[in-house]
């Protein structure tokens, strides 16, 4: 659907285009990315950038399209992001691991009109995705050889050199998100550019970024990684990626490299850890890790600080308002403050921040209210869905659904989720998705679903079952069913069959009692 055009704002901020073509023009024979034995300069990144575009016009795409992509780490997919930021595509990640319905499912309801599949790690899912999808879908491009698709690498070759222009303004979409949904299926998050923009600033002036940055990313950068690419290049920095995370590759690399930053989910950080040949390495080079995307435990965050020192930074966020609501600095992870090691951190500048009560009234300090938030990279709404927009946005607030209670100097410990969301590895799982695929199976009769505490996983999810009378399923089976339709994720760490499940007085199952019996030893109620 193209997006209409309007007059600029005197007052804009421009695009991500705008923030990535600044970068290669002032740092253009420095080093920008690398990936294995791929290293490319700021001058070959945006030459690779605008071959992009040339072929993506080629095909017919223009300013407000919707492209998607689900792909391994590599150097393609940033020049392909970076392509689509410039010419004011709408982009949404194909998560690697979700499952065929939930992919299909997204192409369809964001319009999708091109797909890049990454050939070597995707190619099944882009033959399932290119006969099954929506009627808006034009093109398909394979990065790297395929039988379903035209490699995108010759038709690069074949476009030949093209400058790298920005035709996308601060009011087009940049992102439609997919997260999950209260009727089981996802919902598109929708950003704009300036919310891209403004985000990249916010990350420049609040994070304590090294001198020198060589930043090692070894999440997807489709989803979280991606957000440090913008602050990596506006300080010249070169963004280094592995297309899978291996805990002595990881590690070797750090040696190698000498990278100074990086981000790490908690299960990561907890594989580093427990690595036998962690202290074979040099690691001396690393000033900043950033963790996030799932609460971490005081106890191995507190080991990690004896091994790595005092280089960890936490940012709290959540696809509405990404990378940019809390910040818990360097400095606040001091031993004569063990405490703060629970804590989120404090809110960053620009953003405003409150815990409100179910009534949207401020909590007294100490208490426990809602996180809700306003602020410039607060999303514009969930895409066609203005029932659910307007109740996450209801009274001007963001409401996060995320319970914390503030202390006196201003710091965050969440305690609580409102919503029953499970966060597995870093990995968002939605209850109400997995209790659906399970209720598919004939055999069962009722499920719940719920995040139980886990050592490595931070959380793994559980899975209650009360089977049907007369019908039989074993938990390896019920596993393989989800696994078929909801991707390994979701998929139950654990299935336990019982005879009934505990309801309130209205007839709800109570996901409150049930938490409560793997919950009752734990200080909090998030691992």
């Amino acid at each position: 659907m193209p997006q209409s055009r309007s007059a600029p704002d005197v007052h804009g901020v421009g695009s991500l285009g705008d923030l990535i073509r600044l970068a290669t023009l002032r740092f253009a024979d420095r080093e920008a990315v690398v990936c294995g034995e791929d290293r490319f300069t700021y001058r070959a990144f945006a030459e690779a950038t605008g071959r992009v575009v040339a072929v993506f016009k080629a095909a017919g795409l223009r300013r407000g399209d919707g492209l998607a992509m689900i792909a391994a780490n590599g150097p393609e997919v940033l020049f392909v992001m970076a392509a689509a930021h410039a010419m004011g595509l709408r982009y949404s990640a194909l998560h690697p691991m979700g499952s065929l319905a939930d992919h299909a499912f997204i192409l369809e309801d964001a319009e999708i009109a091109a797909l890049v599949v990454d050939a070597e790690a995707h190619a099944q899912r882009g033959r399932e995705l290119k006969h099954g999808a929506g009627a808006a879908l034009r093109c398909v491009f394979a990065i790297g050889p395929a039988d379903f698709a035209p490699d995108l690498h010759r038709a690069m070759a074949d476009a030949g050199p093209s400058p790298l222009e920005v035709e996308a303004s601060e009011a087009d979409i940049w992102s439609v998100m997919y997260t999950g949904g209260t009727t089981g299926r996802p919902k598109g998050v929708v950003h704009s550019h300036r919310t891209a923009v403004v985000g990249a600033l916010l990350q420049l002036a609040e994070w304590e970024w090294p001198a020198e940055c060589r930043f090692l990313a070894a999440t997807p950068v489709s989803h979280v990684a991606a957000g440090m690419l913008p602050p990596t290049l506006l300080r010249g920095g070169a963004f280094h990626m592995m297309r899978a995370f291996d805990p002595e590759a990881f590690l070797a690399a750090i040696e190698r490299e000498a990278i100074t930053a990086t981000f790490l989910v908690p299960t990561m950080l907890y594989r580093l850890l427990d690595h036998p040949r962690l202290r074979d390495f040099d690691l001396s080079s690393l000033q900043m890790v950033i963790y996030g995307a799932a609460p971490m435990s005081p106890a191995r965050l507190q080991a990690a600080l004896d091994v790595f020192g005092p280089v960890f930074c936490q940012l709290y966020a959540q696809s509405e308002c990404p990378c940019s609501i809390t910040y818990l600095r360097k400095g606040d992870h001091a031993p004569a403050r063990a405490h703060r090691l629970a804590s989120c951190g404090q809110p960053v500048a620009g953003v405003n921040l409150r815990l409100l009560d179910p009534q949207g009234r401020s909590v007294a300090p100490g208490d426990v209210g809602e996180i809700c938030v306003r602020g410039p990279t607060v999303m514009q709404g969930y895409w066609r869905r203005p029932e659910e927009t307007a109740e996450a946005l209801r009274e001007g607030w963001l409401h996060t659904g995320d319970l914390a209670r503030q202390d006196e100097d201003g710091f965050l410990y969440i305690v609580d989720r409102a919503k029953d969301m499970v966060i597995s590895g870093g990995f968002n799982v939605y209850p109400r998705e997995v209790e659906d695929a399970l209720m598919a199976h004939e055999a069962v009769a009722a499920a719940a679903v719920i995040g139980v505490p886990d050592a490595v996983w931070g959380e793994a999810v559980r899975a209650l079952v009360v089977l049907r009378s007369g019908h039989e399923v074993d938990a390896d089976g019920l596993r393989a069913f989800v696994r078929e339709r909801k991707g390994p994720v979701a998929c139950p760490k654990e299935v336990e069959f019982v005879s009934g499940l505990p309801t309130t007085s209205v007839g709800k199952i109570d996901k409150k009692a049930i938490r409560a019996r793997f919950w009752a030893d734990a200080s909090r109620q998030v691992s």
